[in-house]
């Protein structure tokens, strides 16, 4: 693809606006892809987004074929990018589409290959439209829909949007859905303590109790960076297997993918190791973003009461506090994260329809839908572990 695209917002600086796809993230060039990713988000980084691609962790047989979509200004400036990918299927997006597939199969059409918008395998929420300045914005949006159409796609799915960008979405007439998650906010916090000070007396008691129990059974190594050595990945590994062959029957990510993030992205990673024994029994990798602590993947090989907690959640707060970050992300669902610190938060995605029958049916269906997760965010915020009043 190779067209140029109006872009209304440029008002009188107007000018032409070439769009293309690229063959990978890989072959970008990862200063002027970062350019773009000015909010810093690690999970649309250049080094993570190749690093996927160049580990084999999505490509050929992933269902994952990355297409990312570019746009220059008349000079040839890169000045806007957006990680997209054509699919196959509706595995490792979190934000489920499945009964749309089916109903849209059932109907005589054809669902698949859709475009997906996203940070593959990652339920974090970040900026999808990667741009130098914001009226480039639409261009990139205008530019996804001609590839739907022009290549015969059903639809195209941004997936866990930025609140600071889905209005720009909404704007340009893509569908909003709506769902939620459970993030830990840090209020200032000095300390752990300083933060059960704040709950209510029952479920301070209740994780101090959680705490206790884990803590007797294991100790904990925090690893940074060039810390974490080969050792530790071999075992993460061995971690991360039996989750992903519980959880999804077979892991998405490779092995390859470890060894090049940590050569990547080393900076930005961090694993709590839970030792009994003198062996690692548990572990949990994180991400470190410019505000915010990402739990990303947990695996176990002992069944020890309490330990998940410890190792995901308490871990996280703990170092949150301690390097003064606003907040931490432990994944996607999860309702036992309520009584454990982590309040609700509406996360955001928007879909493009090709087909104006199939769209109706979708925004009548995400109307009511959005009515039902406002509801339930409101419950469950009123169910929180924090002292009222």
């Amino acid at each position: 693809m190779d067209e140029k695209i109006d872009n209304p917002d440029q008002g009188s600086s107007h000018q032409d606006i070439v769009a293309q796809l690229a063959p990978s993230v890989a072959s970008m060039d990862a200063a002027q892809w970062d350019a773009c990713n000015s909010g810093g988000n690690p999970f649309t980084s250049h080094a993570f987004l190749s690093t996927l691609e160049d580990s084999g962790s999505v490509g050929p047989g992933s269902g994952w074929s990355s297409s990312p979509i570019i746009i220059r200004d008349d000079g040839g400036a890169l000045m806007g990018v957006m990680p997209s990918y054509l699919k196959s299927h509706s595995k490792g997006e979190y934000i489920f589409d499945h009964m749309w597939a089916d109903a849209y199969q059932r109907a005589g059409g054809r669902y698949y290959p859709k475009m997906q918008i996203a940070a593959p395998f990652s339920p974090v929420s970040g900026e999808r439209l990667l741009v130098r300045d914001n009226v480039y914005a639409p261009a990139l949006l205008r530019a996804a829909e001609m590839v739907a159409q022009e290549n015969g796609l059903s639809s195209a799915h941004a997936t866990f949007v930025d609140a600071s960008q889905i209005e720009v979405f909404g704007q340009n007439d893509w569908l909003i859905r709506n769902d939620s998650q459970f993030h830990w906010r840090n209020q200032g916090y000095q300390n752990f303590d300083d933060f059960l000070a704040k709950l209510s007396s029952r479920k301070r008691k209740n994780i101090r109790k959680e705490r206790r129990s884990a803590q007797s059974e294991v100790r904990f190594e925090i690893l940074r960076g060039a810390e974490i050595k080969a050792h530790h990945w071999d075992v993460f590994w061995e971690f991360y297997l039996d989750t992903g062959a519980r959880k999804w029957g077979q892991p998405y990510l490779t092995r390859s993918f470890f060894d090049l993030i940590a050569e990547r992205m080393a900076d930005t990673l961090l694993l709590f190791l839970a030792i009994q024994d003198d062996e690692p029994v548990a572990g949990a990798l994180n991400f470190i973003g410019p505000d915010c602590l990402y739990g990303r993947y947990w695996g176990a090989k002992r069944d020890i009461e309490f330990l998940h907690f410890e190792t995901c959640y308490y871990q996280a707060i703990d170092w949150a506090i301690a390097h003064r970050l606003q907040r931490v992300e432990a994944g996607a669902q999860g309702a036992h994260k309520l009584a454990r610190g982590y309040e609700p938060v509406a996360i955001y995605s928007a879909h493009y329809i090709v087909d104006p029958g199939f769209r109706e049916a979708i925004d009548d269906y995400l109307l009511r839908e959005r009515q039902a997760v406002a509801q339930d965010i409101e419950f469950m915020a009123s169910m929180g572990p924090f002292k009222r009043g």
